[in-house]
Order: structure tokens, then sequence, then C-alpha cells
């Protein structure tokens, strides 16, 4: 018997996702076994595979696959290529074929609101978003959707292209000054490629939730030791931050703050709550591919229930 497998791209994917919906996906994906995880990388000098893979008992397994070819925009080619292979729980047959920019958007945008939502304050009126690149769009759509009374305003180390995403986007604003638009923010998000700590502890203020998501390295940060002792700590794995990422990594060899510090990561979401006026809370999206199997998951249900 054939047997057509779907192959879902990202324009005709993406119209039938919704923020809110993903972001209870994801809680949901979190209440089954914990997610057994591994990444491996390929190197031919200066390109990259890099395969990443998940199996949750309960949802299936997943690997995504990226490619890294640094040259490639010299030919007009997108520098980050790959794909997504989503396979069955019940009998590890292909399930689905799934854009990889598709699910890495929804993914990572996704992580953060996740946590946004159980974590920052619901009036919240301001938010302050760091990076204007492709995460920064993303963003701002995602946190748009969570928090429709709320301001939002980009702000990027070269101001012109913060000014060009704002336009291009038409419903936020420009922020100029970094310290000033955190000192009046509620919610502080930070999706830059900076090793150098960008947010600072004596910025920030009772009430604010930090939301932090470039630094992927061992050697990357983008808040520093002030604002990692003032606020309550929580990540989205324990298993893709501590040992791994600079920003939490680096405060803990330090003696900064120690792994009793980190409350809880998604697997311990109901003890995700607000800081209300009095704390400041900082989440570290970490990402892994338990996290894209999850987003896949979501995206193959929802591609599935338009073709009924």
């Amino acid at each position: 018997m054939s047997i057509t497998i779907p192959i879902i791209p990202f324009k005709e994917g993406e119209a039938l996702l919704d923020w809110l919906e993903l972001t209870e996906a994801l809680a949901d994906g979190h209440t089954l076994p914990r997610a057994e995880i591994a990444d491996t990388f390929l190197y031919r000098d200066p390109d990259t595979l890099l395969s990443r893979a998940a199996w949750i008992d309960g949802l299936g397994s997943l690997v995504k696959t990226a490619t890294v070819f640094p040259r490639n925009p010299e030919h007009g080619v997108p520098m980050v290529n790959g794909g997504v292979s989503l396979f069955s729980d019940l009998d590890g047959t292909l399930e689905a074929l799934v854009d990889f920019h598709l699910v890495t958007k929804w993914k990572t945008a996704g992580d953060s609101l996740l946590a946004a939502r159980r974590l920052a304050r619901p009036d919240s009126e301001r938010i302050v978003i760091a990076g204007a690149g492709t995460v920064g769009r993303s963003l701002c759509e995602a946190f748009a959707e969570a928090f429709p009374g709320a301001k939002i305003a980009l702000w990027n180390r070269t101001l012109a292209k913060a000014e060009a995403l704002a336009r291009d986007i038409g419903s936020v604003d420009v922020a100029p000054d970094l310290e000033a638009a955190v000192r009046q923010a509620d919610i502080v998000v930070s999706a830059t490629m900076s090793s150098e700590p960008l947010i600072r502890g004596d910025w920030l203020r009772p009430g604010q939730h930090i939301n932090l998501i470039g630094a992927y390295r061992p050697d990357m940060r983008e808040a520093d030791d002030a604002a990692l002792r003032r606020a309550k700590i929580y990540v989205d794995s324990r298993d893709t931050t501590i040992g791994h990422i600079g920003e939490i990594q680096i405060p803990l060899d330090r003696g900064v703050i120690t792994e009793a510090d980190i409350l809880a990561d998604f697997y311990q979401l109901d003890a995700f709550a607000p800081g209300g006026t009095e704390d400041i809370t900082l989440f570290k999206n970490g990402g892994g591919a338990h996290l894209d199997l999850m987003t896949s998951r979501y995206i193959l249900d929802r591609w599935s229930a338009a073709q009924k």
C-alpha cells in the first residue's frame, strides 16, 4: 500500500499556526516523560552538518538537520539550510517532512513565550526586544499575540536595522537607548549574538521579567552577574543550559549562583509563577531538539486537521 508522507512548507504551514496554541502544546509536551536528546556535528572546513535528535515516549521522535555553509551568501544561497524528519511513536515510520525554518522560528519564539506567559505580569504594558534579526521579528509577532495591550520597542546595536524592522512591522517602536528602554520595560527580551553582557542588573527593578534567548555557546552571555544575583532564575531545560551555555555556566563557575538558584525548568512548569511587583524573574531559553519535536508535532497536527 502506498502512503503519502506530508511535506509541510513554510508559508502554507505557518498560515495554520497560532502562538498561544503552540505554548499550550509545549506545556503539554512537558507532562510526558523527559526527552532523550543528542546532537552530532560533522565538519568540512568551513562548513558544518548539525543533526539534533529527540525521542519522547508518547510523542514520537525527530531528527532536525542543519547545514551551515558560510560561503553560500556569496552565491545568493542562504547560509543555513536543513530539514526536519518526524517519526511515529507507534512504529517509527516517517510521518512528515517539515520545513527547517518553520520549526526553528516557532520553536525559538514559542519557547520564550511560554516562559513569559507563566512568569511575566499579565498586565505588562511595555516590552523591549533587543535584537532586530530574524528572531527579533518573530518575537515581535509572538509577544504581540500574548500581550496585545503592550507597546513593543525594538533595540539593536545598529540603530538603522531596528528602524528598518520597525517600519516593516509597522506596529512597534524603536528604542535608541537600551538602558533607558530596559529601565522602563515590564518585559525585557534579548535575542542578540553578544558574547559580553548587554543587560545590567543595576538597570532592573522589581516586577520585571527578563527573557534571554541569544546566548548559545559557552562563551556567550546577554546579562551580567548582577542580573543573575537579583533575579529568580528559570530555564527551559537544565540539560541544555547547565554545562552548555555561558549565560548560566559562567556565573555557576564563578560562584555567583549555584544550581539550587535555578528554581525550575519546563518539566516543573507548576513552579513557574509571576514575580508580581516584588521580584525579578529571569528565564534562559536554551532550546533543544525536544522542543523541536513538540513544535513539529503541533505543526503536523494543525496540518492534518486542515486536510480533512
